[in-house]
């Protein structure tokens, strides 16, 4: 099970199907287009934060579950990298620090509970797609979802630049399993086919020394 890592517009959906494709495994993807929470969560941060992370852990254990019955899986979003966005949701006025406990503590619960049948499984491997804030807000107005753009609400700027830096320093304390980072900034990999391919032999020399780890 490969699980991708990285902020708005790195890049995890394109290599998740590069992926998915180069290594026969089934993909998974981040509920975006149809979560009926993101786009209230624009419109009123305070009121829906806390719901939609809910949202998101939900989803989110649900494509765990079922990727753990396939040989090989892609997850185009960890699930350790949410409280890490709520966080900052908290620390912008988005949300209360005693949500932010809450739903760290039920997360930790959930990861923590091991049941015979359906045993939660860390990630073989975590790779981190680390894109400029430059890179990430071209990405955001190339993919044109309304409610993301900083045209329509300046504070998003703000909040792009510090999710950003904070991805960082969550990649380095990352620890739960085997990770490789990936610059997109010089590897292109959705645009270059140079770079596709010197980011896939990354991504297998690495698999290949977790195996034999």
């Amino acid at each position: 099970m490969i699980v991708l890592a990285g902020t708005i517009g790195a890049g995890k959906t394109s290599l998740t199907d590069i992926l998915s494709e180069h290594l026969g495994g089934k993909a998974y993807y981040e509920s975006v287009d149809n979560n009926p929470i993101l786009p209230l969560f624009y419109q009123d941060p305070k009121k829906y934060a806390f719901l939609l992370q809910v949202y998101f852990l939900n989803t989110r254990l649900e494509q765990i579950m079922e990727a753990q019955k396939e040989e090989t899986a892609i997850l185009d979003r960890s699930i350790f990298e949410d409280a890490l966005l709520f966080q900052l949701n908290a620390d912008l006025g988005r949300a209360t620090q005693t949500e932010v406990e809450i739903y760290k503590d039920l997360v930790n619960n959930v990861l923590e509970e091991v049941d015979e049948e359906h045993q939660l499984k860390t990630p073989d491997l975590l790779i981190h797609v680390r894109v400029s804030l430059k890179t990430m807000l071209k990405r955001i107005q190339k993919r044109g979802r309304p409610f993301e753009q900083v045209e329509q609400d300046p504070d998003l700027y703000q909040y792009y630049k510090d999710l950003n830096e904070r991805y960082e320093a969550w990649f380095d304390q990352y620890d739960r399993s085997p990770k490789l980072l990936i610059n997109g900034d010089e590897l292109n990999f959705v645009e270059d086919p140079a770079a596709k391919e010197k980011v896939l032999q990354m991504i297998d020399e690495k698999l290949a020394e977790v195996k034999a780890g």
